[in-house]
């Protein structure tokens, strides 16, 4: 997602009206994203998997339910459950 793309969404996609995709939260969700993509890249990994490795490191949360529409973005989260970030990456996304 970029902002140009978020502000060219159709009134009929349900995105176009969340909160979420609209500013200021759009500017920090983008952000977020290139921290991930950040923290990825030092393990070889996607920011998917990173996402997802960090939400598991969580003490709350014991599961983590991740989307896909193809096999490719399978490929994009599958290596999130070996995954182990440091305490200065987790408080790096966080």
């Amino acid at each position: 997602m970029t902002t140009e793309r978020a502000a060219a969404l159709p009134a009929s996609d349900w995105r176009s009206r969340n909160p979420e995709f609209q500013q200021p939260k759009l500017a920090q969700n983008l952000a977020l994203v290139e921290r991930l993509k950040v923290v990825g890249s030092r393990h070889g990994r996607t920011p998917g998997e990173a996402a997802a490795a960090w939400t598991l490191r969580h003490d709350a949360v014991t599961g983590a339910i991740v989307g896909a529409r193809s096999p490719r973005q399978v490929e994009g989260v599958i290596g999130a459950a070996d995954l182990q970030l440091s305490a200065d990456e987790i408080a790096e996304l966080g």
